[in-house]
């Protein structure tokens, strides 16, 4: 399977919580013989309507996945992570365009998606593979961020396409592997598809990051690193050690004020990546060198929130006019504006593989919890994301 170029590595979790799940009972299961028995239920955890925390529900009756294309594989979930997507889609963030993401023909009646497993990163197994699948093999320890329209991790199994799995980093045990997919799925797509950035053109680079101790953060600060580029980080000053650890050239505390008077008084950049959004886009871009191929990325879009708010016809419409508008009047300065969005990646999780087992990407779990306390997970994601900040793992063995 071809590979992307170049790759990084960030630490995952600035904003994730993995979950993993201790070993249950024996599930039925075969992978050899079409008449042998085999499993029908799981346990997952489950919302049937969107709301607070209170939305959550065990239950060991959720259907088992079934390999419907011949690309797919089936993985079992050893541990699994939370991001700030899965709070937000907890509420009900996105539902009108992942409902007809999942459910393109309108076939469906309102609520279909119920009942939703969330959860977006998975570090597992590789139970049974569908007929087209080469690069995999029942018994392969994989790792994989998995797509919000889909089925999430927070179950024994999950099914998934091939090419958004990759082979697990052998350096890594199962809840480190579970902290990093999703957030290194976002930041590559962000530098490499938005930005342009691979290893050979990001050297002496001056890269800009913008809520720097946050997940993807933390992860495209060692990436831009590992390529060579010099990064500026802005973040809180009790996460200075964080980043700078994690090799920021220099870095901004954004509580003591006055942020874009500081960052004037630098050398002009070629990247801002801005996790924040608000009103730091007002002044980040003038940041940038003019008439330079320099680039403003943002990942605070209103996309999701307008097909919320007015369909998905008429959100797709408006946000098509708003980046178009805004990508116009950057232009007109000199610089480009795009926006970043995840994208999941089996090959850019190959890379990022490569990346943590050569020692450059520092994953870092700062909590386990048990498959059982997962609604206790969600709270300490919400207390985190509320302060910008969310670093928390899970164990089947329960808090650590």
């Amino acid at each position: 399977r071809k590979r992307l170029s170049a790759s990084l590595a960030c630490r995952s979790a600035c904003s994730s919580v993995t979950v993993t799940k201790a070993l249950r009972k024996p599930v039925l299961f075969t992978c050899s013989s079409a008449s042998a028995p085999r499993a029908t239920v799981m346990a997952a955890w489950v919302i049937d309507s969107y709301g607070p925390n209170e939305v959550l529900r065990f239950t060991e009756n959720a259907p088992f996945p079934a390999i419907r294309y011949p690309n797919e594989v089936i993985v079992k979930v050893l541990s699994a992570g939370l991001n700030p997507i899965d709070l937000s889609m907890r509420g009900g963030y996105g539902a009108a365009t992942l409902r007809m993401r999942r459910d393109p023909l309108n076939v469906n009646r309102s609520g279909g998606e119920f009942p939703l497993i969330l959860g977006r990163d998975v570090s597992g197994v590789v139970m049974e593979c569908g007929l087209s699948v080469t690069c995999f093999r029942p018994g392969d320890k994989v790792w994989a961020a998995v797509p919000p329209w889909k089925q999430g991790s927070l179950a024994e199994f999950v099914v998934l396409s091939g090419n958004e799995v990759s082979l697990k980093p052998g350096s890594l045990s199962h809840p480190e592997a579970a902290a990093v997919p999703y957030v290194a799925s976002t930041a590559w797509s962000t530098l490499v598809n938005s930005a342009g950035l691979n290893k050979d053109n990001c050297s002496k680079k001056r890269v800009l990051i913008i809520g720097a101790s946050g997940g993807v953060g933390t992860f495209a600060i060692q990436m831009v690193k590992a390529w060579g580029g010099h990064v500026t980080a802005v973040c809180s000053q009790n996460a200075e050690g964080l980043v700078r650890g994690l090799g920021a050239d220099h870095v901004v505390d954004y509580a003591t004020g006055a942020v874009d008077i500081k960052l004037k008084t630098l050398d002009k950049f070629d990247l801002i990546l801005d996790s924040v959004g608000g009103d730091t886009e007002r002044w980040a871009p003038g940041l940038l060198k003019p008439w330079a191929g320099a680039r403003y990325i943002t990942l605070v879009t209103p996309f999701l929130r307008n097909t919320d708010a007015l369909g998905v016809a008429d959100g797709m419409m408006q946000s098509a006019l708003t980046i178009a508008t805004k990508a116009l009047k950057h232009f007109s300065k000199g610089v480009h504006y795009r926006w970043g969005f995840f994208a999941p990646s089996g090959p850019a999780l190959d890379e990022v593989r490569e990346m943590v087992d050569a020692g450059q990407i520092r994953p870092v779990v700062e909590q386990q919890f048990s498959f059982s306390q997962v609604p206790q997970a969600f709270l300490k994601l919400e207390k985190g994301h509320a302060r910008g900040k969310v670093v928390v793992s899970v164990d089947g063995d329960g808090i650590q």
